[in-house]
């Protein structure tokens, strides 16, 4: 059969030394309250992730990532954060935390911790003076703080609204407003300040003493704003284009703060790593890629994408040809913290051309409906998984997502913790489905996530997916991800992907430059197989053909075959 062949490489670097270890690493991002409950308080902690730390250098990772575990009152799930340099009390201590890291290096494992430096908690030391030195105090500087407008000020300064819902602005008690584009426990700060520029500049040299390899920048496109004065209207605010000179997003001056990190990550042998969460125009992510500035950001596009053959090729040779003018490596994910996970978006009737939709539409109904095609969601979302985990560049892994899970749907309105879903009323329903405790032991209390029961509650069906099962079933999605990771390090190579013509528009195949072939069928009719397979993504197939909505890999030529998915 003959094909005709096109070629995306990325930046790429043959260099395997300690500073390059994140241009192709496979980060599995831990949310530390949902992961494992060490002190039976029913919400997870740092010795409970200590606890499964072979586990996680079983699955076969290169890096964890922790989400928040900062102390905060939790009111956006830890991204409110009290104080940058310090662990939750409930969620253990700086000793806890040292162990935790000293675990994770000795197995080989790099550990990455998130930075939110958008907002503060309203808890915070500076927000707590900020309130008690009144108008025109130092303290207040570091934030923004507005007069209100109508004859007394007690209208916002602006019509502005909160990505949560409801006004951007929240008033104090001395009658002045302040900012806050999320929560209202989580206050902007104000980056033109001095002292919050010095402040996070000596956070991150904390953490990077304490052995941290690396740094996810949350909201990493927000932190500068230009305001002016008059401040403009919501409808005007959303009619700036977003181009580098928008007064709250993706403002060019904010790669002079990243510049300014640059320098300290650089100071340290080897260099900190950071990669940032920036929804942007796909034309603005290298301007935080490159290795001037973060050096990674965060390539969304597959939360966004049906299991759709066009729309996966599209995504990767966009997101390859990005990492190339960055100088970067790309960055691939299918779920995370904020996301319906991609079992339930792929098992859902597409809709509209937002994968999104449906699944919220799902949820909001308790998981009626739309009708979800469970075991349809599971092939699919283990087909794309192979298909990610093949690409060139570095994969982000989702707690769970490697048990196979679903989002939990069958969560009561009164239990729920999502400020979006508190402040919209239920009109967003929030995103406690994909930080719902995980399974560890189909027949312990809280499926062994730990003796006190679990924050948000566990569905029945987690018991098929638990930890121990998985583990006992070579067919399980589990055993998939082992298999596909320990044999992602014998494959892994250059930076380099090349299409390969199917003839089919629901099947797509990609070579790497060591002859890794790599097929999915995205579509339910079966494609003539064309080598023999060394990993499957669903069952073992007989004959020459790859059943639909499968992904496989395989070199040409008589190889030894391992089809178990």
């Amino acid at each position: 059969m003959s094909h005709s062949t096109v070629e995306t490489t990325a930046a790429r670097t043959d260099d395997a030394s300690a500073g390059s270890w994140w241009r192709q690493a496979v980060v599995y991002q831990i949310y530390p309250r949902s992961f494992a409950d060490a002190n039976a308080d029913g919400l997870g902690d740092l010795r409970g992730i200590l606890s499964h730390v072979d586990y996680l250098a079983e699955l076969g990772i290169d890096a964890v990532w922790l989400s928040p575990f900062y102390p905060s009152a939790l009111a956006d799930g830890g991204y409110d954060v009290a104080d940058y340099r310090d662990v939750d009390p409930r969620l253990g201590t700086l000793d806890d935390f040292d162990d935790l890291v000293t675990a994770l290096h000795t197995r080989g494992l790099r550990i990455v911790v998130d930075i939110v430096p958008n907002h503060t908690s309203d808890l915070h030391p500076w927000f707590r003076e900020a309130l008690a030195g009144g108008r025109g105090s130092g303290a207040r500087d570091r934030y923004i703080f507005r007069e209100g407008t109508g004859p007394d000020g007690s209208e916002p300064p602006t019509d502005w609204q909160s990505f949560f819902g409801g006004s951007a602005w929240e008033r104090v008690e001395d009658g002045q407003w302040y900012l806050h584009n999320f929560a209202v426990e989580q206050p902007d700060l104000n980056w033109s300040h001095p002292q919050v520029r010095a402040d996070f500049l000596a956070t991150l040299r904390f953490w990077s003493d304490r052995g941290v390899d690396g740094f996810r920048i949350d909201v990493a496109h927000m932190l500068t704003k230009d305001l002016g004065d008059p401040l403009p209207t919501w409808a005007e605010l959303q009619a700036r284009p977003i181009d580098g000179s928008h007064p709250m997003i993706d403002r060019d001056d904010v790669h002079d703060v990243y510049a300014e990190w640059r320098s300290v990550f650089d100071s340290y042998d080897p260099p900190r790593t950071a990669v940032a969460e920036a929804w942007v125009h796909p034309s603005r992510v290298p301007l935080y890629a490159r290795p001037e500035s973060l050096g990674q950001s965060f390539n969304f596009d597959l939360l966004l994408a049906e299991f759709d053959a066009g729309q996966f090729r599209t995504v990767v040779t966009d997101n390859l040809e990005l990492a190339t003018r960055s100088g970067s490596s790309s960055t691939w994910v299918l779920s995370n913290h904020d996301v319906v996970r991609h079992p339930t978006r792929y098992g859902l009737p597409a809709r509209t051309s937002t994968a999104q939709t449906p699944a919220l539409e799902w949820l909001r109904s308790g998981g009626i409906e739309p009708a979800l095609d469970r075991d349809r969601g599971l092939r699919r979302a283990r087909a794309a998984s192979l298909l990610v985990l093949a690409l060139p560049g570095s994969t982000y892994l989702y707690q769970g997502e490697e048990l196979g899970l679903h989002e939990v749907a069958e969560i009561p309105d009164e239990v729920r913790q999502d400020p979006a879903y508190v402040r919209t009323k239920g009109a967003q329903i929030g995103r406690d489905g994909c930080r719902v405790p995980l399974p560890w032991s189909a027949h312990a209390p809280a499926f062994g996530f730990g003796a006190g029961g679990a924050h948000l509650p566990q569905p029945d069906w987690y018991a098929a997916c638990a930890v121990d099962v998985e583990s006992a079933d070579p067919g399980s999605t589990l055993s998939m991800y082992r298999r596909a990771l320990a044999l992602r390090h014998q494959l892994q190579t250059k930076e380099q992907l090349t299409w390969i013509e199917t003839g089919r528009p629901d099947v797509l195949h990609f070579e790497r430059a060591n002859g890794w072939h790599v097929l999915t069928t995205f579509g339910t009719d079966p494609y003539p197989f064309p080598g023999s397979a060394l990993l499957v993504s669903s069952s073992p197939f007989a004959g020459d053909v790859v059943p639909g909505e499968t992904t496989v890999w395989f070199r040409r030529g008589a190889l030894p075959s391992s089809q178990d998915g």
